[in-house]
């Protein structure tokens, strides 16, 4: 079962309908936040139970990973260039200073990874998949402090933070530092939807005990308007200002997220006229196969340094598992009669993608295209968008789903996340989705993917993603004094005309479509110009969507065919 489908219970409400009275239920605080712990404590409370922290010496896990368990990585960190930063190390540290004025506190802590790698102008190699380093971020009014492993900091990086004002201290120096803060009456802003009870409840009981362990007293308390005097604390819930401010790509981000699309886009058009041509001979590859066949081809591309999330490769019914992932020995092989749905990224020095593209190498049926048309009316619907500024994006999910809704369909996933520039493929704190209680307003410099979908179960699956940059709306009028905005696609690579009902398509549509198409190519041909075969690949998958379906052999209808101009 998985939480939040609606189906599983939540784990708050299990756990305090099931355990018996006094029960006392416990906790790892260094792997929990402080806005989960007090959900808990406060269901649990209801039943009489209750939440213990368990520290270093009484976690039950820790006991039995004992010394089996491995040590933290040791690769290096790296300086992500002024020109792809676009914002100096100084420059982000006013920003936060100037919360930390409003907040009334003396010093924020950043503890999301991706937040103290774009603070600090870094990148690292401990995660997976995304360039992010173990580590924290403390900055106070006169200081800044990065606490991760001293060996992992080489001579660059050492002197350009040096240069940003920023000292290294040892990782586990952090909660040290903390209580040292906390009991001499500093103000510790954190947000506490991010941060670990260990360090918050480090820093409460230390303000608690006071200087070297004085209890604290009524001289210590704050007096409030009532005239009552309060214990005054060392931590204030402060939403995290590095968020916000790592969401509003800059001039440079943007300019290096469409400098990685583009390299992005050789790579996979070079993969796909290689995969066509495989296929077209009558070869066959697994789906564990495409994956390094696309990866070798990102690897070649200049300042690539990994796939952003492990590549979805769903031939038929697997192409209906959401977050499919293709292993050795159990993977299906991909043919002249797959349906294939490849969901890929890739890690540059420069930027971050996140793409998927559905194909098809046979004969599709009637049924699969006129899936495939709704989920790409959907994308056509979300990608021409037009809203006015304070609009979350669970106000404009709908235009997407619509197409779907009106054939009786949906899908079960968001419609859109955020995307990093050279950070996490997934990033917030905007989302395009039916969650509504998320409702950060879309804003200009945000990127969000653009991403519908079908799938049937032991069928087959289908989505098409472009990632979007959303820039002010060129509109007639301003109502209100309003800004609108609207969304530019950052994605170059063609769409498969070949899955299209162009019964369906609406004329608005296929200009959409050809347009689109006219972008990629003007784009992407001049980088393809070593690359004769590929480029001769990319201008008959752009060229315009009747020309394309008469090339296959599909008659566009007539309600496709009115008035359309030539691209």
């Amino acid at each position: 079962m998985r939480g939040g489908t609606g189906t599983c219970p939540e784990l708050n409400d299990w756990l305090s309908d099931n355990l018996p009275e006094g029960s006392r239920i416990g906790f790892d605080p260094f792997c929990h936040t402080v806005d989960s712990i007090n959900k808990l404590k406060a269901r649990l409370q209801e039943n009489g139970l209750e939440a213990v922290p368990l520290l270093a010496d009484g976690n039950l896990v820790d006991g039995a990973w004992g010394s089996d368990r491995p040590s933290l990585p040791l690769t290096p960190l790296r300086v992500h260039e002024a020109r792809w930063a676009g914002k100096t190390i100084k420059d982000k540290l006013v920003e936060v200073r100037q919360a930390l004025a409003v907040a009334h506190a003396d010093c924020f802590l950043a503890t999301t990874l991706d937040e103290v790698a774009w603070l600090y102008n870094l990148r690292g190699n401990d995660v997976p998949y995304n360039p992010v380093f173990v580590s924290y971020a403390l900055v106070s009014m006169t200081d800044a402090v990065l606490y991760t492993n001293p060996a992992k900091v080489p001579p660059p990086v050492a002197d350009h933070l040096k240069e940003g004002g920023v000292i290294v201290r040892p990782y586990d120096s952090l909660v040290p530092d903390v209580r040292s803060k906390a009991s001499g009456k500093a103000i510790i802003a954190m947000d506490f939807s991010k941060v670990s009870y260990a360090v918050y409840q480090a820093a409460e009981e230390a303000a608690a005990a006071g200087p070297r362990g004085r209890k604290r007293t009524a001289a210590d308390a704050v007096v409030a308007s009532n005239g009552t005097q309060q214990q005054k604390h060392a931590v204030v819930d402060l939403s995290s200002p590095v968020v916000n401010a790592k969401a509003l790509k800059n001039s440079a981000e943007l300019e290096g997220m469409r400098e990685a699309h583009l390299r992005d886009a050789v790579a996979i058009c070079d993969f796909l006229e290689w995969l066509g041509d495989k296929i077209g001979s009558g070869g066959t590859l697994t789906e564990v196969e495409v994956d390094l066949e696309l990866t070798g081809r990102r690897q070649q591309q200049q300042g690539f340094n990994e796939p952003s999330f492990p590549t979805i490769a769903g031939a038929n019914s697997n192409g209906a598992i959401i977050h499919y992932r293709p292993q050795e020995g159990s993977c299906k092989t991909v043919d002249g009669n797959t349906l294939l749905l490849i969901d890929s990224g890739g890690q540059y020095d420069c930027g971050t993608t996140d793409i998927t593209r559905t194909f098809h190498f046979g004969n599709p049926t009637a049924h699969q295209k006129r899936c495939y048309t709704r989920v790409l009316q959907g994308h056509i619907a979300l990608s021409q968008a037009i809203f006015p500024e304070g609009t979350p994006g669970s106000a404009i999910d709908a235009l997407a789903r619509l197409p779907l809704w009106s054939d009786g369909l949906n899908y079960r996933h968001g419609t859109g996340h955020g995307v990093g520039a050279a950070l996490n493929v997934h990033e917030g704190p905007q989302s395009i989705s039916t969650r509504y209680w998320i409702t950060t307003p879309l804003q200009v410099g945000m990127i969000c993917s653009n991403e519908p979908g079908y799938y049937e179960d032991g069928g087959f699956g289908i989505r098409i993603e472009n990632l979007l940059v959303i820039q002010e709306a060129d509109t007639k009028f301003r109502f209100g004094g309003s800004t609108f905005m609207a969304f530019e696609d950052l994605t170059l690579v063609p769409i498969q005309t070949k899955m299209i009902d162009p019964a369906l398509l609406t004329p608005a549509e296929e200009q959409w479509l050809d347009d689109y198409h006219r972008k990629v190519r003007e784009a992407v041909s001049p980088r393809l110009a070593g690359k004769p075969a590929v480029l001769e690949w990319l201008k008959r998958h752009t060229a315009p969507v009747r020309e394309q379906l008469a090339a296959t052999g599909i008659a566009a209808a007539t309600k496709a065919a009115v008035a359309v101009p030539v691209a």
